[in-house]
């Protein structure tokens, strides 16, 4: 029996199994990912990703410290949000990648068109919020 996305059924899950959130500091949006990003659940990400663009951010700083897996549709997503970015004049930057989600990114070759972080910057930690 297939996984339930929502985490509802006989896996045993309670809640999503991917969660964003964006919050502001500054000029700049950080997008807080947790859980498993693919095919069935990257509605959350592309939602806070298009939140945060439609803002006009100087750059958007995507927190991946509880982003537990990605897979290819992660990775386009993310591709193509850069791109969106770049052509309204902003950045799409990442930030703590763990070492699953990390090697995938390393292994495409994807981790060379990004600005990554190893943690995410002290000036966006969320008790330096503006």
């Amino acid at each position: 029996m297939p996984r339930d996305a929502t985490g509802t059924g006989d896996a045993g899950l309670v809640g999503p199994r991917l969660t964003a959130a964006v919050r502001w500091s500054g000029a700049t949006a950080v997008v807080t990912v947790a859980g498993e990003l693919d095919r069935d659940t990257q509605e959350p990400l592309r939602t806070a990703l298009t939140e945060a663009l439609g803002r006009r951010p100087e750059r958007i700083v995507v927190d991946c410290e509880r982003l537990t897996f990605c897979d290819s549709t992660g990775l386009n997503l993310l591709l193509t949000t850069r791109l969106d970015a770049r052509e309204a004049g902003s950045a799409l930057e990442l930030a703590a990648l763990r070492p699953p989600v990390d090697r995938v990114f390393d292994i495409t070759g994807v981790v060379a068109v990004f600005t990554v972080y190893a943690e995410l910057p002290g000036d966006l930690s969320e008790g330096r919020r503006s």
